[in-house]
């Protein structure tokens, strides 16, 4: 693992030249944010060998550290990843720009002209662990929505994020962005990430992306305003009215898509209704895939089901692990998910139009899924390029995050030499 301090006055430097970068990006028309999102990846592209290159140090690394399966797989790049990563900049330069857009506007009485518009935070700080994809989406986002972004890595991605900062920092001050709009936060010891925290005045915004670790350890340490994006404790319900072939397809794939990221379901719940003739099925259907099942007393009875604890309950495995139960109905289901739920995303899976209903009004998650595997909370899958991404608190931004979510407002009044 590389460890590398960074003193308080490293970090605050940073930071004072991002906040002077982000003066110049605010007012920039969307031509120029596009033309250097482009660049960036046209770039990104150009320097795959590169990229891969120092990944493979990190995976390395990482391997003789023993990190785990799940985050040697959100570490690693291959030439499909980066060249996906350089699309998501595409993408998000193909969005409209939210800079400027007018939520609200009237006309007082009186004459004066009152508009609500978007504007950009400012400096963004992104806290993150393993994933050097999360390096380019952060960027990319945050300059389209002109902001100044802060990014500040796991040790076990620095030679990954060195990388790929010079190759988009580079990028966009070629084409014609301020010089320190992508900057990397110095340092990879914890104490960087505290001065970070504490950059009240210099930094707008910090949004922590990765474990319930990282996640507590950033709100419980901050004075500068935090987006908490969750962990995800994901639920699936098979109701009675479900249709089980249906039902197999969407906990499978839910399950074992992808495992190591927080949209992958964690734990079924079955309408006691199907038990008998749906839990022989989706257990062998788990298992073919390599899902340890950890069940209840009713899951227990089948071959290979390792019995359920609370701990099972609570927890996001972000393995091929996958606890389970039986509930005698809806509002069971709902029930648990209310106690064990992290809030991120539960799926319900019926032909019962008010069963559906039912479920959406008393689940109270970022993302309710219908009949729809919850792989599909993402901001890319919902439209947005790529996310910053998905938060689980009750502010302004909850679920993926996109351009939208990155800006705040303020209040333009016009008048003609109105006093009060």
């Amino acid at each position: 693992m590389i460890e590398r301090a960074a003193t308080e006055e490293d970090v605050r430097a940073v930071a004072r030249r991002a906040r002077d970068a982000a003066a110049e990006l605010a007012p920039l028309p969307r031509r120029a944010k596009d033309a250097a999102l482009h660049a960036m990846a046209d770039a990104l592209d150009a320097a795959t060998d590169a990229v891969l290159a120092a990944n493979a140090e990190d995976v390395a690394r990482g391997r003789d550290t023993g990190l785990n399966a799940g985050l040697i797989d959100r570490l690693s790049l291959d030439a499909d990843r980066v060249a996906a990563m350089a699309q998501g900049l595409r993408d998000v330069a193909g969005l409209a720009d939210p800079v400027g857009e007018v939520l609200r506007g009237y006309t007082q009485p009186n004459g004066l002209e009152i508009r609500q518009v978007r504007v950009p935070f400012g400096v963004i700080a992104m806290i993150y662990e393993a994933r050097p994809n999360v390096t380019v989406d952060a960027a990319g986002l945050a300059l389209k929505s002109g902001n100044a972004a802060l990014l500040r890595g796991s040790a076990s991605a620095y030679s990954s994020n060195v990388a790929l900062v010079e190759v988009l920092s580079t990028a966009a001050a070629e084409a014609g962005l301020p010089a320190d709009s992508v900057q990397l936060v110095p340092g990879t010891d914890r104490g960087s990430v505290l001065h970070l925290l504490r950059a009240r005045g210099l930094v707008d915004l910090v949004i922590p992306r990765g474990g319930a670790g990282l996640i507590n350890h950033v709100v419980e340490n901050a004075t500068v305003p935090v987006i908490e994006t969750g962990v995800g404790n994901v639920h699936v319900y098979v109701d009675a009215g479900a249709d089980l072939e249906m039902a197999e397809r969407i906990v499978v794939n839910s399950k074992t898509s992808r495992v190591s990221v927080c949209n992958s379901a964690e734990t079924l719940l079955v309408h006691r209704a199907v038990a008998a003739e749906f839990l022989p099925r989706i257990t062998s259907a788990l298992q073919t895939c390599g899902v340890v099942v950890h069940g209840d007393e009713h899951f227990a009875s089948l071959a290979g089901v390792q019995p359920a604890t609370d701990d099972d309950w609570e927890r996001e495995y972000l393995s091929l692990d996958m606890a389970a139960r039986v509930v005698d109905d809806i509002d069971e289901a709902i029930a648990h998910i209310r106690r064990w739920s992290s809030g991120h995303t539960e799926a319900i899976v019926t032909r019962d139009l008010d069963s559906a209903r039912h479920f959406v009004a008393r689940v109270d998650s970022a993302a309710v899924m219908v009949n729809a595997s919850t792989r599909f909370t993402d901001g890319a899958e919902f439209g947005f390029g790529a996310e910053i991404g998905i938060s689980t608190q009750k502010m302004h931004a909850r679920g993926p995050m996109g351009l939208a979510e990155l800006t705040s407002t303020k209040w333009v009044v016009t008048g003609e030499g109105h006093v009060r």
